[in-house]
């Protein structure tokens, strides 16, 4: 007799719709690409506590729960942390760079890197697009 873990067991992962469940929301940071040149990663801002969080959609903060507006950080900033990632993830094939970018107005997103190397700590990034949905930054 075998038994097949999870089978029949409610569970608070959904499968998404492209296996047929529900849809999942996407939550990676967004570009906005404007034709002036004025680039932003959409957000939100608390009202209360003035928390950033690079999602859309979320209806409160995700630090004391107060309202929040929505709102446009910059698309420069600082890394907080780089690394080369060596193995197969999804479609990207290795080598290469991810980071943490500490956006100079609000909140940290992860970025893939434009060039596979590790970047030291406080490297001025610049996100200068997005890549399969995910930004990418350079130096």
């Amino acid at each position: 007799m075998t038994s097949e873990l999870g089978v029949g067991r409610p569970t608070k992962r959904r499968p998404g719709a492209a296996v047929g469940g529900l849809p999942v929301a996407d939550s990676r940071p967004v570009l906005d690409r404007s034709d002036d040149g004025g680039d932003a990663v959409l957000g939100v801002r608390c009202t209360a506590c003035r928390y950033p969080a690079a999602q859309t959609g979320i209806p409160w903060c995700p630090a004391c729960y107060a309202p929040v507006a929505p709102e446009r950080f910059a698309v420069t900033g600082t890394a907080w942390s780089s690394t080369v990632v060596a193995i197969r993830v999804g479609q990207r094939r290795p080598p290469f760079g991810l980071a943490y970018l500490d956006l100079d107005d609000g909140p940290r997103v992860l970025v893939h890197l434009a060039e596979p190397a590790v970047v030291p700590i406080g490297t001025r990034l610049r996100i200068t697009g997005t890549d399969d949905g995910d930004l990418v930054a350079s130096a």
